[in-house]
């Protein structure tokens, strides 16, 4: 029975990632590892799993998911039974049902309500006794399971099925279910913790039933007893369910979306990435109005998108943009450098909001000296850029008076300056200065970095998307150009080209979009990959190495 469990929820989940029907050989070929598999023999193999779940269903050869009863119901139209049970522990496999408490509402008003306690056929553990107040005689003279549970199923119909924590619950239920009628249970679920994480935000950070019960102020207190329980989460779902519309959910469908844990909605997206190549290159993430949400660059794109659904957290802003994620545009690279160098240009270009601000040129500031005080400008001076207004203004504060050109030789005289604060008990003001330093010793260590990449002069080949070709960046002066050599003869031209592009003068202000190609290059230098070599800005050991010639030491 659980190896048909397992086999039918991974199958619901592949259906959902394609987001259409499966056909039987490949649903085959997944669920059971085969090489290849005939459609009659795929069907044979799956008829049990698919026929045994009320979520799936036949479509000619394919398997696809079934429509669930009353999805589509408007909300003030539908009818919930809210459910709770108590149980001898917290396994489906190995416990058993205790009691069942239901609630019924109907047009989002309270109604009927229903209540069992269930012989477990077995001792009532002692730690379940003291939880929750039943019984062993109490428990030994209920009615058996299987007649708890039928009779629980005839009070909730075609209801939408409701818990706190529905995976406990349903997972004890669909058990149950299956052991009376060999199948599932087919309403729709909704789980009031994952939709109070979706409605309520930073409002809360505590999700279990006690905690929300006194946030929403319920008239009924948790208490460990089923019907209670069930009595207390029906009236945080009223709640939630206000909220959601707030939202604009209208149908039970949007309200089932909602409440589906983090894990089932990223699953829910992983076609959007289903064909992403194993290449270099850059990707967009997109909403449904194609307005870029997010950019990234990766070695091995199909591995990097991948990543993003396997369930591990990603930074607020990027659970942000999962969460809107309609699309997923992908633009290949010859090369991690290049992938890298073109990121920047589509961040420069696109703008997108759940990109750390640090990483796009446009936040990009400069420090200028006006007299004895120092301000923040966005035009390029020697004096950065610097990724971060807020440490760039204590910087300048921590400036201010200071007459010469060259931030760092403010730091000696500061350093004393704080020393004697401390010494005379100023510690409020030493605080401030504290922090003052601390932000221009990040400045200074910016502007060495920046002057350091601005002295770098080599050509970095990489291998070039379009075949018999490799591309070379060109840098020197403060200036990068990136040019596609061909192998043979051909190469010479563009070789000579690109030298030439990078001739000129050190300029001492440098633009941020300059700035970040500088330094980007640098740190490839500095860990070059397999793929990438560094070579002299001489033509012929340019056009050696792209002709896979391998330079004498």
């Amino acid at each position: 029975m659980q190896l048909s469990f397992d086999a039918a929820d991974r199958l619901v989940e592949l259906v959902e990632a394609r987001r259409c029907p499966i056909p039987a050989s490949d649903a085959a070929q997944a669920l059971f590892a085969l090489a290849s598999a005939p459609t009659a023999i795929a069907r044979s193999l799956l008829e049990e799993v698919v026929t045994g779940d009320a979520r799936l269903v036949w479509r000619g050869a394919s398997v696809g998911l079934a429509e669930a009863p009353g999805a589509e119901t408007l909300l003030e139209s539908a009818t919930f039974v809210v459910f709770d049970l108590e149980t001898t522990g917290l396994s489906p496999v190995r416990s058993r049902i205790v009691e069942i408490g239901a609630q019924k509402i109907e047009r989002l008003v309270t109604g009927d309500t229903f209540e069992t306690l269930v012989n477990p056929g077995v001792p009532l553990p002692v730690a379940i006794t003291a939880l929750t107040g039943i019984g062993r005689n109490e428990a030994r003279a209920a009615p058996d399971a299987d007649l708890a549970v039928r009779r629980f199923l005839s009070f909730a119909g075609d209801a939408v099925l409701v818990a706190h924590n529905a995976r406990f619950d349903m997972g004890f239920l669909d058990r149950a279910v299956e052991r009376l009628t060999g199948r599932r249970v087919a309403a729709p679920v909704v789980d009031t913790v994952w939709l109070a994480r979706r409605l309520l935000g930073a409002r809360t950070t505590r999700f279990g039933l006690q905690p929300l019960s006194h946030f929403f102020g319920t008239a009924v207190t948790p208490c460990h007893r089923a019907l209670a329980d069930a009595q207390a989460t029906a009236e945080i779902l009223i709640a939630l369910i206000g909220l959601a519309q707030e939202r604009g959910a209208g149908t039970v469908a949007d309200l089932v979306e909602l409440s589906a844990p983090r894990a089932r909605r990223l699953q829910g997206k992983r076609s959007l990435v289903a064909q992403a190549p194993t290449a270099p290159g850059t990707y967009i993430f997109r909403d449904a109005h194609g307005q870029a949400l997010y950019v990234g660059r990766a070695r091995d794109l199909r591995a990097r998108l991948r990543s993003y659904f396997s369930g591990g957290r990603q930074r607020p802003a990027v659970e942000a943009a999962l969460g809107a994620l309609a699309s997923v545009d992908w633009r290949l690279s010859g090369s991690e450098l290049e992938a890298a160098l073109d990121e920047l240009l589509l961040l420069r270009e696109l703008r997108p909001p759940a990109n750390a601000r640090s990483t796009r040129p446009d936040r990009h500031v400069y420090l200028r000296r006006r007299g004895s005080t120092w301000t923040c400008v966005s035009e390029p001076t020697p004096h950065g850029p610097i990724s971060g207004r807020g440490i760039a203004k204590r910087a300048a504060l921590a400036l201010a008076g200071h007459d010469g050109d060259d931030p760092l030789a403010a730091l000696p005289g500061l350093r004393l300056r704080l020393r004697s604060l401390a010494t005379d008990l100023r510690f409020e003001d030493a605080a401030r200065l504290r922090d003052r330093i601390a932000a221009l010793e990040q400045v200074v260590a910016r502007i060495d970095e920046m002057h350091k990449a601005r002295s770098l002069q080599a050509c970095l080949v990489v291998p070039a998307l379009e075949p018999g070709m490799m591309r070379a960046v060109f840098v020197a002066h403060g200036i990068v150009s990136r040019r596609t050599i061909p192998r043979g003869g051909g190469g010479s031209l563009e070789v000579e080209a690109g030298l030439a592009d990078v001739q000129g003068s050190l300029d001492a202000e440098l633009a941020a979009t300059t700035a970040e190609e500088l330094l980007l290059i640098a740190s490839f230098i500095v860990r070059p990959p397999p793929e990438l070599r560094v070579v002299p800005l001489e033509r012929n050991a340019i056009l050696a190495v792209a002709n896979g010639v391998a330079l004498a030491a």
